[in-house]
């Protein structure tokens, strides 16, 4: 089996797109000061198009064995979510943060099924999920603070 150049080339392509569309999220979590941001969105992007690149390749196209690689990479990135979660006195931060693990998630999914619509629409509302209604949620007094704020009084 020889190396294919244009092959090579088109799965490079995904990757970088996997990559350049979870930096919006990316780059919104780096300027809310949060524990995930610039490299951990775009790393777990790439790497669940890598993985689905990967599996497709090893076990083609057959539904059943899709549905397992998409569940495993469900439990997968959940996990590396609920490593933001922290539980303070009576509250808990970080869910936006997890759930937005999740988004990159599916967007470096649906860039490996070139579904590049569904990544292109989950990274734009996911930005503007956390960029449009933080400041609301602030003002209800219900938002997470970055760690350099301190609370209003």
């Amino acid at each position: 089996m020889s190396f294919d150049f244009v092959e090579f080339f088109y799965l490079l392509l995904r990757l970088i797109a996997a990559f350049l569309l979870s930096f919006p999220v990316a780059w919104e979590r780096e300027q809310s000061t949060r524990t995930m941001g610039l490299r951990t969105f775009p790393l777990v992007a790439m790497a669940s198009c890598g993985y689905v690149l990967v599996a497709s390749a090893v076990v083609g196209s057959g539904s059943e064995q899709q549905a397992r690689i998409i569940q495993g990479l469900m439990s997968g990135i959940g996990f590396i979510g609920g490593g933001a979660i922290l539980k303070q006195g009576g509250g808990v931060r970080g869910t936006a943060t997890a759930a937005s693990i999740w988004t990159t998630g599916v967007i470096g999914a649906a860039v490996a099924y070139q579904h590049y619509e569904i990544a292109v629409v989950v990274s734009l509302i996911n930005f503007l999920t956390l960029r449009l209604l933080t400041p609301v949620e602030r003002k209800t007094g219900k938002a997470d603070r970055p760690k350099n704020e301190s609370p209003k009084e």
